[in-house]
Parts: structure tokens; C-alpha cells; sequence
């Protein structure tokens, strides 16, 4: 299992943080998703789930992107 944490930009409200989660939570090998609006952070636990992966579901749930950290 490993950890990885993003910095997400774009993001303005709960709806944005939703839909963040939804799409990163469908990747397969997820098994947590954290999303926390005040300080932009996403935090990704899984296997096998590549850095390529998390910052196309995050475009994909909207106009976001996500940097590692």
C-alpha cells in the first residue's frame, strides 16, 4: 500500500471536492481518497496506482489539476 499526495489547483467548494473524489475513487488499486479544500491536498492510498493516473482523473472530474508533492 502507498500513499502519494497531490496539490490540486481550481478547486472552489464541496461539489469541486466530490467530484475530485469520484473520479479518483473509481481508479483501480484505490483504496482511500482525502480531500481537503482549504489547503488544496489530495491524498491517494493504493497499489499500483501510477502518478499519470491520479492527475487524469483529476482533470477528468473538471478543470483541476494535480501536482505531486
Amino acid at each position: 500500500m502507498q500513499t502519494q499526495t497531490f496539490t490540486v489547483s481550481g478547486m472552489t467548494c464541496q461539489h469541486c471536492v466530490a467530484s475530485v473524489t469520484e473520479e479518483v475513487s473509481e481508479l483501480a488499486g484505490v483504496t482511500g481518497v482525502d480531500v481537503d479544500l482549504s489547503s488544496g491536498t489530495l491524498r491517494v492510498t493504493g497499489q499500483d496506482v501510477t502518478t499519470e493516473q491520479v492527475q487524469a482523473a483529476v482533470a477528468e472530474a473538471g478543470d483541476y489539476s494535480a501536482d505531486l508533492q
